[in-house]
């Protein structure tokens, strides 16, 4: 079992930047692939971005492209997702997951994750 805790969310004003943490404990050695999504208000559940441990490659939505970072930290079992100039349409609750197995495809889905964190609150303000 692996078990995720998010952390770092918090207010901040459009233009800023804020980062996300997700640290992994559990058996997170086994953990090929992890990812952030986000739920705002009145939305469903949407993929931000997602880090393949194994390959040391990073995807992500459109949205996210040239503002948002996913990065690892292996040696502390943590993921992080850099929000840099965050717009008040970023404001949502932001969920790490984590696969069991990797595979390329369907990255973006959230079937493809096997567990879930509690999530963090991100609200920006214009």
């Amino acid at each position: 079992q692996v078990q995720l805790v998010e952390s770092g969310g918090g207010l901040v004003q459009a233009g800023g930047s804020l980062r996300l943490s997700c640290a992994a404990s559990g058996r997170p050695f086994s953990i090929p692939l992890m990812a952030w999504f986000r739920l705002a208000p009145g939305r469903e559940r949407e993929f931000v971005a997602a880090f393949n441990w194994r390959g040391d490659s990073a995807y992500y939505t459109d949205s996210a492209k040239g503002r948002f970072t996913i990065a690892r930290d292996t040696a502390k079992n943590t993921v992080y997702l850099q929000m840099n100039s965050p717009q008040p349409e970023d404001t949502a609750v932001y969920y790490c997951a984590a696969a069991r197995f990797y595979s390329s495809t369907n990255l973006n889905t959230e079937g493809r994750y096997d567990y879930w964190g509690q999530g963090t609150q991100v609200t920006v303000s214009s």
